[in-house]
């Protein structure tokens, strides 16, 4: 089920158990998960994007694997807060994706989280060619870290 505020897709998940924490691009999707007390954010992996059924089934393989128990998708709005096509896009993979699963389905505001991603990649040294492959895995775990600092604001961690 789709959770359009943060308090929602709170009361919506167990008590404890990771989540994952997804960065949508057109070409890739970042995926970070969290440990089981949802303290810390890792980026995990860039998947390819090939068509839904494809990227879905991949995503529900690393939930399953992984024992997720909540997923948050980074919503891409613009810098006024308002959301274009890359928001409506993530949106409508959500809607598809929650026909799938049962698992809770979240968004976070993912306003600059690349940027951020990217200056921790500049300040660790790594090489253009090893930034690119890393940057949506970290952007995620930006996204996914932001909402598992609010959660713990929030006392439902």
């Amino acid at each position: 089920m789709i959770h359009e505020t943060t308090e929602e897709f709170a009361a919506a998940l167990p008590r404890s158990g990771a989540l994952a924490g997804l960065d949508f691009g057109t070409k890739t999707i970042g995926v970070a998960v969290s440990d089981g007390l949802r303290t810390v954010a890792t980026p995990l992996e860039t998947v390819k994007r090939k068509k839904f059924t494809d990227d879905a089934n991949r995503l529900l393989e690393i939930a399953s694997h992984r024992g997720i128990a909540g997923l948050v998708l980074g919503l891409p709005r613009n810098m006024d807060g308002t959301e274009g096509p890359r928001a409506q896009s993530t949106r409508a993979f959500a809607r598809n994706l929650s026909r799938l699963t049962d698992l809770p389905i979240g968004f976070w505001d993912e306003r600059l989280s690349t940027v951020a991603a990217e200056r921790a990649l500049l300040e660790s040294d790594h090489s253009r060619k090893r930034r690119g492959e890393l940057i949506d895995a970290v952007a995620a775990s930006y996204i996914l870290q932001g909402l598992l600092d609010r959660l713990s604001y929030m006392g439902r961690s």
